[in-house]
Order: C-alpha cells, then sequence, then structure tokens
C-alpha cells in the first residue's frame, strides 16, 4: 500500500475544504484522495472531527478489475508483482473483457492474445486445444489457481463463466511449475467471494439451438465481513455446426472465505462439471482442404454413428488456499486441491478416403477413463532490504500425484459415403481393450527464488529441482510393471529497468523440463529422454502514465531438445533425438483510450524449424521429404488480430449513451499437415459485438444490459489443422449469441 504525504497548503483549499478540514492528500503513486489534514486552532465552540488515516488500496492479482487492462500478475512470479516488471512476456485478460466478446471457451477469450493459436481442432468441446509459440500446451499447460489443471492429458474444460482472469505466461516456466512443455502455460483465475453484494442473472440464446442459464453472486455473510462467500452456476442445452454432437453442460462452483484474523485468510474453492457432447470429425485433406471430384465434405457432415457416439464427462474438485503473515518480514501461503475426472468416450472417426473419393474408412474406438488428482505447493515468502535493494524471496515445495487410467478399445468399422451418408451400420464387437493401462505418476519439486529490485533496477533470478516418478501397470501385457524416473535442475534469470515515461526493456533466460512416460522399444528398452526446453528474450515493456494501457514487444529464441523422432532402424518405434527450434517477435497492446474507446491487439510472427530429426515422411504428390529442415507441422509463422470497442456513453447522455459497438479481425496463418507436408491455407475473419445499457433510458432499468455477439461474421469456410492427411478439422462457423443480464 503506497503511504500518503500530506498535502495541505491553505492557498489552494476550497471554502468546502476549509469547512470541513479536509485537505487533499496525494500518495506515492500519483493518486489523491482527502484526507483531515491540521488545522490552526479553533474557537471552543468548533466541531473537531477525528483524525482519519485516509490509505489506498491498489489493484490486487487476484480481485476483479474493471476494464480491459489488469496491471497486476501472480502467474510469472506466484507474487502479486506489477505486469510491468516481470522481466518475461505475460497477458492477463480480465473478465471485462471475456464479457464483451462473451466469451465461452479459453479459445474464443484468448483469439486476441500474442503467441497464442487457439481452437485448432474447430468445433470441439471436449477440451480446449492450443498453441504457445508454437508448442502444444494443453496436455499440460492449463492451470487452475495456480495448480496444474489438465495433468499430462487433455481431457478436461472448466467452464470460462466460472473465471475471474486469464493468465498467459510465455516461455519456459518449469522453475515455479515443474514439468511443462516450453511454450508456456495458462493459468485459469477462479471467480472469489467479495467483501461487497454483487451478482448476475443471464440469459443467452444463440445458433444451434443454444439455450444457457448462468448467475453468480458473492458478498459478506457476517457483518464484520470476516466470512464471504461466492457461487457460480451455468446450465446449457445446446447443439453444435456438426450434425448429431450436442454441447450440454452443468457447472456450480462455490467458494468461501473465512478471515479470523487480519493476517489470517482460508478460501475453499470448489467446482463441479458435467458435459454431454461427442468427439470431433477427422475428415482427410482431399474433400476439406481441397475439393474431390464430387467438391468439399459439409461443415455439418457428421462421420460417426448417431446413437453410438458420446463423450460424456463428469469432473469436480475442491481445494483451499491458505495465508498467513507471521510479521512485516515474513507470510506462508498453502495452495490445495483434489480434482477427479471420468470420461466414458465412444466414437466412430474417420481414417481418410477410399479409392473412390467418397467412401471413409472408419474405425470404432472406446476409452474408459478416469483422472484422480492431488496437488499442494507449500509457499514462505520474505519481504525485507539489505542496503539498497528490496527483496521479495519467495521458497517452495509442491508435490503432485496422479492416479490414472485408460481402458481403450478399437475395431475397423463399415465406411461411410461422406457426400451421401446413410447411417445405422452395425457397430463392431469392442470387448477387447487394445490398451489397458494403470498408471501413477508422482511429482517433487523445490524452488527458490528472488526478486530484487535496486531503485529502478528490478531483477528476477529462479533455481529449482524436481523429481518425477512413474508406475505404470499394462494390463493387457499380463500386467507387466514398469517404472521411470526423471530428476531435472532449471533456473530462470532475468534483468528489468524502469524508466521515468513508463518504458520497461528487459531480457531473461529460462529453462524448462518434461518428462516422457515410454521406451524406445530397442533391445533392453530405455527409457525417453525428458523434454528440455530453453529461451532467451529480451523485450519491451510500455506503461505510460496517466494512460490505462499496457503494450509489450518481446524477440524470442525457443528451443526444446530430446523430441520424439521415428527411429531410422524401426520405424514403428520412436528415439528420443529431436530438436525443434522457434524463433520469433510478439506485439501486444491493450488500452482504454478515452472518449470510450477500448483496443486489444497482437501480431505474432515464428520462425519454427525441427533442426534435428531422423524421419522421412512420404507425403501424397511431393513424395519423400525429411522432417529435418521443416516447419513443424500445425504451426503458422504469422497470426495477427485486433479488436476495437466503442462506448457511446461520452458523447450522448441520452438513450444513445447506453449503446457500445465492438469489431474486431483475426489472421490465422497457414500452417503444414506434416511436416514439409501439403498446406492448410491462410484466413481472415471477423467479430463483431453491440451491447447496450438499459439504465440510459431509464434509472429504474439499472443493472440491465443486453449483449449480441458474432464470430466469424461472413462465415467463412476454412480447415483449423491438420494433424495428417486424414486428420482434418474445419475451423469455426458464424456464431450468434445474444443475451440479456441483470446485475446488482
Amino acid at each position: 500500500m503506497p503511504h500518503p504525504r500530506p498535502a495541505c497548503r491553505a492557498a489552494r483549499l476550497s471554502l468546502l475544504l476549509a469547512a470541513t478540514a479536509l485537505c487533499p492528500v496525494a500518495f506515492a503513486d500519483g493518486a489523491w484522495a482527502q484526507g483531515i489534514g491540521s488545522m490552526p486552532s479553533t474557537p471552543a465552540d468548533t466541531l473537531l472531527l477525528p483524525e482519519v488515516n485516509v490509505g489506498a488500496v491498489g489493484e490486487r492479482a487476484l480481485d476483479p478489475i474493471r476494464g480491459y487492462v489488469a496491471s497486476q500478475e501472480i502467474t510469472g512470479t506466484k507474487t502479486d508483482t506489477p505486469l510491468i516488471e516481470n522481466p518475461q512476456s505475460i497477458s492477463v485478460i480480465p473478465r471485462d473483457q471475456i464479457d464483451a466478446r462473451q466469451a465461452q471457451t479459453l479459445g474464443e477469450a484468448l483469439r486476441y492474445t500474442a503467441g497464442v493459436r487457439g481452437e485448432n481442432y474447430g468445433t470441439d468441446s471436449r477440451t480446449d486445444w492450443f498453441q504457445i509459440r508454437g508448442f502444444n500446451a494443453q496436455d499440460n499447460g492449463i492451470f487452475l489457481n495456480g495448480l496444474r489443471y489438465n495433468t499430462g492429458y487433455a481431457g478436461s474444460m472448466f467452464e470460462t463463466y466460472g473465471l475471474e482472469r486469464y493468465e498467459v505466461l510465455r516461455g519456459p516456466t518449469s522453475v515455479l511449475y515443474g514439468q511443462i512443455a516450453p511454450g508456456g502455460l495458462v493459468n485459469m483465475v477462479q471467480r472469489r467471494p467479495t467483501d461487497f453484494s454483487q451478482g448476475e442473472v443471464r440469459l443467452s440464446a444463440g445458433l444451434h439451438d443454444r439455450f444457457q442459464g448462468q448467475g453468480y453472486a458473492s458478498g459478506s455473510l457476517t457483518p464484520d465481513g470476516s466470512l464471504q462467500y461466492g457461487i457460480t452456476g451455468l446450465v446449457r442445452d445446446a447443439d453444435t455446426t456438426v450434425d448429431y454432437v450436442e454441447d450440454d453442460r452443468i457447472f456450480v462452483a462455490p467458494t468461501v472465505t473465512w478471515k479470523p484474523t487480519e493476517d489470517t485468510s482460508v478460501t475453499v474453492l470448489g467446482y463441479y462439471q458435467r458435459d454431454r457432447t461427442s468427439g470431433n470429425q477427422f475428415l482427410p485433406y482431399e474433400g476439406s482442404v481441397v475439393p474431390t471430384p464430387f467438391g468439399r465434405i459439409s461443415r455439418d457432415r457428421f462421420t460417426g454413428e448417431p446413437g453410438f457416439d458420446k463423450f460424456d464427462r463428469t469432473q469436480f474438485g475442491v481445494g483451499y488456499e491458505l495465508s498467513h503473515r507471521f510479521n512485516e518480514v515474513f507470510s506462508f501461503q498453502q495452495n490445495l486441491r483434489y480434482g477427479q475426472t471420468e470420461i466414458r468416450w465412444d466414437q466412430v472417426y474417420g481414417g481418410g478416403l477410399q479409392a473412390d473419393q467418397r467412401t471413409l474408412n472408419r474405425f470404432a474406438y472406446r476409452a474408459n477413463i478416469d483422472v484422480a488428482t492431488f496437488q499442494v505447493d507449500n509457499q514462505l515468502k520474505a519481504r525485507f532490504t539489505t542496503g539498497p535493494a528490496e527483496h521479495t524471496v519467495l521458497a517452495g515445495f509442491d508435490y503432485s500425484r496422479v492416479n490414472y487410467r485408460n481402458a481403450q478399445f478399437f475395431a475397423f468399422a463399415p465406411g461411410l459415403d461422406v457426400f451421401t451418408p446413410v447411417y445405422g451400420s452395425p457397430i463392431p464387437d469392442l470387448g477387447n481393450s487394445y490398451d489397458n493401462v494403470r498408471q501413477v505418476n508422482q511429482q517433487y519439486g523445490l524452488y527458490l527464488q528472488d526478486q530484487i529490485r535496486f531503485d529502478r533496477l528490478v531483477l528476477l533470478a529462479g533455481i529449482r529441482q524436481d523429481w518425477a516418478y512413474s508406475d505404470i501397470d499394462d494390463r493387457d501385457a499380463g500386467g507387466v510393471r514398469s517404472y521411470q524416473n526423471d530428476n531435472a535442475f532449471t533456473w530462470r534469470l532475468g534483468a528489468l529497468y524502469l524508466t521515468d515515461i513508463g518504458l520497461a526493456p528487459y531480457a531473461s533466460y529460462a529453462r524448462s523440463f518434461q518428462p516422457q512416460i515410454g521406451t524406445d522399444g530397442q533391445g533392453i528398452a530405455r527409457g525417453w529422454r525428458p523434454l528440455k526446453g530453453e529461451q532467451y528474450e529480451i523485450g519491451l515493456k510500455f506503461q505510460p502514465n496517466g494512460v490505462r494501457s499496457f503494450v509489450q514487444l518481446a524477440a524470442f529464441e525457443l528451443t526444446q531438445q530430446n523430441t520424439l523422432s521415428a527411429d531410422p532402424a524401426d520405424t514403428f518405434q520412436q528415439v528420443s533425438t529431436g530438436e525443434i527450434r522457434v524463433r520469433g517477435v510478439e506485439l501486444e497492446g491493450v488500452a482504454e483510450l478515452g472518449a470510450g474507446v477500448s483496443m486489444v491487439g497482437n501480431l505474432t510472427v515464428l520462425d519454427p524449424e525441427i533442426t534435428e530429426s531422423g524421419t522421412v515422411n512420404d507425403i501424397p504428390g511431393i513424395g519423400l521429404v525429411p522432417e529435418q529442415g521443416q516447419r513443424p507441422a500445425g504451426v503458422a509463422k504469422t497470426n495477427a488480430a485486433l479488436y476495437v470497442e466503442y462506448s457511446f456513453a461520452n458523447a450522448f447522455t441520452g438513450p444513445l449513451g447506453g449503446l457500445t459497438l465492438g469489431f474486431g479481425t483475426r489472421y490465422l496463418g497457414n500452417t503444414t499437415a506434416t511436416p514439409g507436408g501439403r498446406v492448410v491455407p491462410s484466413t481472415t475473419l471477423f467479430d463483431a459485438a453491440l451491447r447496450y445499457d438499459f439504465s440510459k433510458i431509464s434509472e429504474r432499468a439499472k443493472g440491465l444490459e443486453f449483449a449480441l455477439t458474432a464470430s466469424n461474421l461472413a462465415d467463412t469456410r476454412y480447415v483449423g489443422r491438420c494433424s495428417g492427411e486424414s486428420g482434418c478439422f474445419y475451423g469455426n462457423r458464424l456464431n450468434v449469441l445474444g443475451s440479456l443480464a441483470y446485475r446488482w
């Protein structure tokens, strides 16, 4: 909290201030308030007011943010730190930004975020597929409240309405979070109780028979505010752009905060979510990216079997955040959560066209998946000074345990004419599993971090030691047990300089590691070496004084070693000898420019290359192409986006003042289906939004708001990604969503 400096100057006091003995109080951050100042002696009959200490509480990283622009983050350091003081690229997408576009998923919320390529598989209600800096991040790069959410398997999706913000940390992050891909992570910050009453009820309807009701409320349960509550809920009944595929959901998330003293706080966070949907449609390159002699396959085409295909998921979690301040120097934080996910997945999916160019090969698949997780992160913090240096030291120990069971079944299924489909083919017997694995993964980590500030120079240094253990029980192999132990030491170092005009140049280095479960299968099987990442980054952050805005420019070189590639001696086996290098430049800005104008935009330019690989791909129409020297599949070189919103409230006081309009455009650069293979073309999409605040018509309608959003406004046909010649996925179609909300 900034310390107030008395600034009473009798010559500048107005008559009102003089009468009430109020004087301006200036704070160290430049803000002003009014406080009780010292006045000359007064007659005995003058009313003397008691002394009041006036302070200001700035933004905190876990609090709700009003507007587009955040100034604090917690993901990059695990401490409440100004964005401009972190020598690594990080973005915050607050609730107001999410609501402005009525984003329903992580992918929709991050459409305008630098370095992120989301919604790679188009309309998919099962999980959030996305890349950060060219590397897939969905398997273990999604965190909830600072603890890992997807634990090595992309089988979960958290309801966006239950979140207060997304924080995107780009680059290696193992020093704080352990095993993770080098591109970075997304931390989802859940809605929390508040010490003031607030809430919302919202009813929504949209294309594809989408009907949704949702709401939240929070406030104090006791007069002194020591006990606070929060509750968020959502119910959805919806179809999707694909025939026979639903997107139904029930979500509820209760939270409670107890503050027995000023120095102690406990927040309990829970959630329950049930989803009913189906798997994605695997389409061939011919028929989706390029036409067959019969044209392109319809974007509505369902390639499975109605009545069989399903993806039923039930998940819940409960945990707490305990914080206690011992004194002015030391404090302790413990974050803990237990979670469980159960998935029942049946699908008939495509495997490429037959010679007639209209019959799709199909396979029947079943998976029964159960995942149970326990995680705890203990943090001891110390804030102190040594001479001219201010230190924030964080020492931590974290532990996670994941119990994973996956029984998979597979069989060949009858083909399907994708241009004139006839459903009802018999489902083959799926009684015998081909992969029945029970696995227990454990990780222990010790880390130490110091944030040091010498006047305007900020230094950040961190080290970590990880131990990861896997116990694998392969039931299909007669109960054969295998064990894999990995350990790694990672570190990072950064420096940043704060200037008077809000510019902050920085440079940083960071490393990451990620165990790979499996063996090379050669002789006495050797375990795959862990993925290792390292990044060099330089950048410039800009937060001008007096303007709510934040701009950041970053240039980096990111390398991942020990990438899996085909074994030259046996193409059915893999070896961990590959390497991928991504160089890139990212520019991102978010601003509230005044006069009702807000904006967010980014430009991402990548130079990705497979620098080591022994794999050679046989590409239709091209021939044999070595992977080495090629661009990795599914990675775009260029992505760009800009969203601008204008509120009429500043220019008009009447009914027109309640109107807000928004417009966005997104450029998605081309990718390849395989390294060096055939191209999936680029595309440009347009989004639009309209909101109306009914309080501008009548004060009695205060809190009532209507919103209408449309994404892919022109309903442009495009392929989001191909994961091979027979696995292409249409991008999201036109989606229109209208809602009526009442807030208090």
